[in-house]
């Protein structure tokens, strides 16, 4: 019976850690879901900043990856008139 005892004391165990570990993935993808989000707004700023600074939306367009939609999109929500 001390084999089974030590099976069933090894399954219990392993069951509890991977509950603890699956918490502890659930906050670290909280919080890189929170720094995706902090990043994007601070891009969002640096779009606006170049566009008003005079770089014109085709640069920004080459240096982001973003399409034309999405930088003019960003810009008129930061109240840059898009070209």
């Amino acid at each position: 019976m001390g084999l089974l005892d030590d099976a069933v004391k090894a399954h219990r165990a392993a069951k509890t850690g991977l509950a603890k570990e699956q918490e502890t993935a659930r906050e670290r993808i909280q919080t890189a879901r929170e720094r995706v989000e902090e990043t994007r707004q601070a891009l969002a700023e640096a779009i606006v900043d170049a566009a008003e600074a005079g770089m014109s939306q085709v640069e920004i367009i080459r240096r982001t990856g973003y399409a034309r939609e999405t930088v003019r999109t960003i810009l008129r929500r930061g109240g840059v008139a898009a070209d």
